[in-house]
């Protein structure tokens, strides 16, 4: 009975510990792919915000606790804008929010990436319609969220039940445009 459990005790090593390198083998197979792939999104997040730009040159300074990485736009040689990521803190977690902003003071596009928002309600943060209310915007004052009615100049409209989550997209928007205004104007 002894040496059948230690039989039994040994198989089951035996399994787990191929399976642990197999793992290992495809991890290490796969890394390289993943993280092409995280980078080429990365890209095209960029592309999108700020669509002037046909290049992008990471910035590598600290602009703040917040702050995760600020990339100039390029045309050819010239400077076109900057992107800028930010972590603000939402209702279901930290919220990749970029924010591109252009050389004239306005801000050209936002983007969401990793979010943990309720689906349904938050996650309507990555919803074009939700998110163009930010383009155009000057960067002169920071974007206050309103919970209905016609916003102004500097205002966007939360999306309704999910007042936190919009709150967390300005900041971070308002982030970025107090890293532009301070840094990078």
């Amino acid at each position: 009975m002894k040496n059948d459990i230690l039989k039994l005790g040994l198989i089951l090593f035996l399994i787990t510990a191929i399976a642990a390198f197999l793992l290992g083998v495809v991890n290490e197979v796969t890394s390289p792919v993943i993280e092409n792939q995280i980078e080429q999104a990365n890209n095209q997040a960029r592309q999108d915000i700020l669509p002037e730009a046909d290049s992008f040159e990471l910035i590598d300074r600290d602009f703040g606790p917040d702050v995760e990485e600020v990339y100039e736009g390029r045309s050819g040689s010239s400077v076109v804008g900057y992107t800028i990521k930010t972590m603000p803190k939402g209702y279901g977690g930290e919220i990749e929010v970029t924010t591109g902003i252009n050389l004239e003071g306005n801000i050209s596009g936002v983007s969401i990436g990793v979010m943990t928002e309720t689906p349904g309600l938050g996650a309507k943060i990555t919803e074009q319609s939700y998110l163009n209310q930010y383009v155009g915007k000057s960067v002169d004052s920071f974007i206050n969220v309103i919970k209905s009615g016609q916003p102004s100049d500097d205002e966007i409209v939360a999306i309704s039940g999910a007042t936190i989550t919009s709150d967390a997209v300005t900041r971070g928007v308002n982030e970025a445009i107090r890293v532009f205004k301070e840094s990078l104007e």
